[in-house]
């Protein structure tokens, strides 16, 4: 059986914050799509697991322990559990996330909250 989902449908840009959707789950990670606005803002926080970002559309300034870059369209950053990171999005923004399966959805969806 295959599990499929796509980065490409169903986007919605919500006005004042990031917009949150879990795509897949597999037997080891979560994978969750972050669409962003021009200047929006995830405030530093730190996940418990491992973490693969990817930038598949748009821009963004991505902040690992206080040292910024810029991340464009088809980047990709990993980072250990608890590595303190931050992103503000420069253009409109398209990001895959994968989480690991111990990781919680709930737990990116608290971190989007606390931004504005």
């Amino acid at each position: 059986m295959s599990n499929t989902a796509s980065l490409l449908e169903n986007i919605t840009y919500k006005k004042d914050k990031a917009a949150i959707t879990v795509l897949l789950k597999t037997n080891h990670s979560k994978e969750i799509r972050i669409v962003m606005k021009e200047g929006q803002t995830m405030k530093e926080h730190k996940a418990p697991f491992p973490i693969v970002i990817e930038l598949f559309e748009g821009s963004i300034h991505f902040g690992v322990n206080g040292k910024k870059q810029v991340l464009k369209k088809g980047d990709l950053i990993a980072l250990e559990g608890n590595v303190p990171h931050d992103l503000t999005c420069i253009s409109d923004c398209i990001i895959r996330l994968s989480l690991s399966i111990k990781d919680s959805a709930d737990r990116v969806e608290k971190v989007v909250n606390k931004v504005n």
